[in-house]
């Protein structure tokens, strides 16, 4: 059904370079229209789990995957105060590849492939309103003029106007929990390839090398009453992650010393769209299923879902069958991603108290006694291959 057929993407981040790279790879004629009027490197790092990386590999990606970001050896839950081991899990599995990457070297990359495929990226086009129609969909532009194109699909992020059309307005709510991010030059390329959560009471502060060690990824969350805007682009105060961790042990107390550039952003829960395609226009990532930053699927779920609907549209009569099929195999699976993910924070920031010494004494001895046991917790995640699944 693909074979030249005319489709518009709404937004050049991860999940609509992925689509369209999907898309194009299977003979589609892809235009991007990117409301920035340039794609710059904006971010910071991310995880890249086996289920994004068995799709990235799908679309001819994977070399450029490996030579961009390392492949992490594990991931660490410590202590907040003394920094001591809780738990760990062990990545070396040679078929679950985990790399640790800058946002931006992911977003060249799906560029990359993108352009390679025969995508065109128009920058500086604004959409403001998206009205979908049995034939198409009406783009409105901030400049005041319309179009109207076949298909369309919005990749265009959490407050996505194509969303809106399809499910109209839905009120996030604000999670009780704020977030700094930050990267810090280390310039030490012996620095373990390794994701660390250290996890403290009402807090918990994740860090991990990108680039080979030459900068390290903070991500440091604080439960608090006052709420802050939802978003990256919010500066703050660069010592106040340093004074809202002051009593964390010293080597996370030394790393936030040295931060120059922090910024701040509320983090809120937003609804799964009941509704994620309409006539011929769909939606998703973000502007389909956000989630909190609690197990690294943001990104991730924004690739299986490029693949998935690719695949589904192409295997279609129709691009509304398309469109139903995509929506039914993906609907579920995120929102027990997103579930899981909420639990996470609560399981990071317990109290002291018997709970919490009893909940930690359970990982340490499952990390010592059993620790394949914790690798098949994770298998529903990290095992699931969306191109194998959905071919």
């Amino acid at each position: 059904m693909l074979q030249g057929q005319e489709i518009t993407v709404l937004g050049a981040g991860i999940a609509g370079l992925a689509v369209a790279c999907a898309l194009a790879r299977r003979g589609a004629v892809v235009r991007v229209l990117e409301q920035a009027d340039a794609i710059r490197e904006v971010g910071a790092g991310l995880q890249i789990t086996p289920n994004g990386a068995v799709v990235l590999r799908a679309l001819g990606l994977g070399a450029e995957l490996a030579d961009a970001a390392p492949r992490a050896r594990a991931v660490t839950l410590r202590d907040f105060r003394r920094g001591d081991p809780v738990f760990r899990l062990d990545l070396s599995r040679a078929d679950r590849p985990y790399h640790l990457m800058h946002r931006a070297d992911l977003i060249g990359l799906l560029r990359r492939g993108a352009l390679d495929a025969g995508v065109s990226i128009e920058l500086g086009q604004q959409i403001t309103t998206v009205t979908p129609t049995d034939t198409g969909a009406t783009l409105h532009h901030a400049g005041g003029h319309s179009e109207t194109v076949p298909i369309l699909i919005g990749a265009d992020g959490l407050h996505s106007p194509t969303r809106a059309a399809l499910n109209g307005t839905a009120q996030p709510f604000f999670t009780g929990q704020v977030a700094w991010r930050c990267t810090i030059a280390m310039d030490d390329p012996a620095i373990p390839a390794e994701a660390t959560v250290y996890m403290g009471p009402g807090r918990h502060l994740v860090t991990y090398p990108l680039r080979g060690g030459a900068l390290m990824n903070v991500v440091a969350v604080e439960e608090r009453d006052g709420w802050a805007a939802e978003g990256w682009n919010h500066r703050d105060d660069a010592q106040a992650p340093y004074r809202a961790f002051a009593d964390f042990c010293p080597e996370v107390r030394d790393l936030l010393f040295r931060a120059e550039e922090v910024y701040l952003w509320g983090l809120f829960r937003h609804p799964v769209a009941r509704h994620w395609w309409q006539g011929r226009t769909a939606i998703l990532g973000d502007a389909a299923h956000p989630t909190l930053p609690f197990l690294a699927q943001g990104a991730n779920m924004a690739l299986e879902d490029a693949w998935v609907l690719a695949a589904a549209l192409d295997g279609a009569d129709t691009p509304e069958d398309g469109f139903a099929s995509y929506q039914a195999k993906r609907r579920a699976r995120a929102a027990r991603v997103i579930d899981a993910a909420t639990k996470n924070a609560e399981n990071y920031h317990l109290r002291p108290g018997p709970y919490r010494a009893l909940a930690h004494l359970a990982l340490k001895l499952g990390t010592r006694l059993a620790p394949d046991m914790a690798a098949r917790q994770f298998e529903w995640l990290y095992g699931h291959d969306v191109t194998q699944d959905h071919a």
